[in-house]
């Protein structure tokens, strides 16, 4: 977690297979993936506080290979709990999907659960994991929370990263904890600030009309950034809800223990009477839109990608409604075996880009925000040619008063 990151080489495939779409709705900025097939119910992934759409890309790649709907979304910058409802449910409506299935994990499965509870009519199901009921205890736990809008990006940045345990892990739970914190940085104080607010600002989760047996509650045993107080008092609201105990993978299993958290997502979904269609994975067009629903509002970004125009038009041709046949093992998560693990990529300028640079002394690369970057280049500038700038100046200028004296 100490600014060490590799791109994982099983992401970098994924960013070259499955579109980025980035559609305006109202006044909120919605970014999103969404890959398999069109007619069976999506599962909607929804992020923690340090989440963005691409921590489930081991979810995406896995789940529509097997024909399922897979939407994993970015929480946009809402400053209330109703403000995100009425939010999420016209972002649904925009993309043409009406009955959902919810996966979230911490702060996503808090406002999984609000969404359920006020509309009761579009949730069909819920997988919580690591997650709560009340706000209360993260609130008094942060007393500058009236002036979290206020606060800069690094504060805010700082304080997130915090919240994740550092060291020592467990090979695949310290690549889990790397991606996230890259993700982080990828972050604005806006989004920061706009998803702390919804962890502080006082909420409690109501009764659902939804039945315990169709939640499923998927938790890790070793552990996690939310207080097992917290945890225990979801699984009592919920003593019906089926329990998926996952005995390590810390405070980001879907990453960590990609293979296992698959799994029960499956089982979840066939439970709750959602049939995969493998059958229609091979049937969209190579040239179509990889699932979206709507060609004409998604838009394409790419972290890693050229900078486009304001068209919105996506870079990579190929966009693919499939992924090329991989073998499929219980260590496809190891970077080890990915053939691009060592792959450099360099973006300058823009904010939130990542420069990976090699480094001397350890196996592994540092991922440098480009921003930082150039400071410590104007902070080296500064340090090292003023003072040499300003003793020739004095040396000129004492030369000349001798000279006009002589004179």
């Amino acid at each position: 977690m100490k600014g060490v990151f590799s791109a994982p080489g099983d992401y970098i495939y994924f960013k070259s297979q499955v579109p980025l779409h980035k559609i305006p709705i109202g006044t909120k900025q919605w970014r999103y993936y969404d890959f398999g097939p069109k007619v069976v119910p999506p599962l909607i992934c929804l992020p923690g506080t340090a989440g963005t759409a691409d921590v489930y890309y081991k979810q995406i790649m896995s789940l529509s290979m097997k024909g399922y709907r897979i939407i994993s979304v970015d929480i946009p910058r809402v400053w209330n709990h109703q403000e995100w409802i009425q939010a999420f449910e016209k972002f649904l409506d925009a993309i043409d999907v009406h009955h959902i299935h919810l996966y979230g994990t911490s702060l996503g499965g808090f406002l999984a659960q609000l969404f359920a509870q006020h509309r009761p009519r579009r949730v069909r199901s819920l997988i919580l994991s690591n997650s709560f009921l009340d706000t209360r205890s993260f609130s008094a736990a942060m007393p500058w929370a009236p002036i979290v809008s206020w606060t800069p990006s690094f504060l805010l940045k700082r304080y997130v990263l915090t919240g994740i345990r550092d060291g020592p892990h467990e090979p695949f739970i310290a690549d889990s904890v790397d991606f996230v914190v890259s993700q982080v940085e990828t972050l604005s104080r806006e989004d920061l600030a706009s998803r702390l607010t919804l962890t502080v600002d006082a909420a409690s989760v109501g009764s659902l009309l939804l039945s315990d047996s169709l939640i499923t509650i998927m938790d890790t045993n070793d552990y996690c950034a939310i207080p097992q107080q917290l945890k225990d008092q979801l699984s009592e609201r919920y003593p019906e809800a089926r329990r998926a105990y996952l005995k390590s993978g810390g405070d980001f299993p879907f990453l960590s223990r990609p293979d296992e958290v698959n799994l029960h997502l499956q089982l979840h979904l066939r439970r709750v009477g959602v049939e995969a269609r493998p059958d229609l994975i091979r049937s969209v067009p190579k040239e179509g839109n990889g699932g979206s629903p709507s060609k004409k509002n998604d838009k394409r970004e790419d972290p890693h990608d050229p900078p486009k125009d304001d068209n919105g038009s996506s870079e990579n041709p190929t966009t693919q409604s499939q992924f090329p046949p991989l073998p499929e093992t219980s260590e496809s998560h190891s970077l080890d075996d990915q053939p691009l693990q060592n792959a450099k990529i360099w973006n300058f300028g823009n904010e939130g880009k990542i420069i990976l640079l090699p480094c001397r002394f350890l196996n592994t690369q540092h991922a440098v925000p480009a921003q930082i970057l150039q400071q410590l280049t104007w902070e080296i500038v500064a340090l090292h040619l003023l003072p040499l700038y300003v003793g020739s100046l004095y040396t000129i200028l004492n030369h000349s008063w001798k000279f006009r004296q002589a004179l």
